[in-house]
């Protein structure tokens, strides 16, 4: 199969513009709130500082979510989106029971 460079720039245009607008469908994803039904049952807070560690006992100082695995964004973002709570964007200072540690 032959491919030729304006065939090369048309793909390579429409594979970067797609992922430009997957990036902003991320970043205009609503904030999750802790009253939301899904983050009460994961014990999600937005602040790691103010879950309740007799209810939680996995939780550990040092644990928030830009530090997790599942954590979407940069460790340094104030909000990513999180799969667990379908793609809506977490703070980068919370917690939840689904937390795992980035390897």
């Amino acid at each position: 199969m032959k491919t030729s460079r304006r065939t090369f720039m048309i793909t390579t245009a429409g594979v970067a513009s797609s992922l430009a607008l997957s990036r902003l469908a991320f970043a205009d994803s609503p904030k999750l709130s802790d009253t939301d039904s899904t983050a009460r049952a994961l014990g999600y807070k937005s602040d790691a500082t103010k879950v309740d560690k007799a209810r939680y006992a996995k939780y550990a100082a040092g644990q928030i979510c830009g530090n997790c695995t599942f954590y979407q964004g940069k460790p340094s973002d104030a909000f990513a989106a999180c799969p667990m709570f379908g793609g809506k964007q977490v703070a980068g200072m919370g917690w939840c029971s689904v937390y795992s540690r980035k390897a």
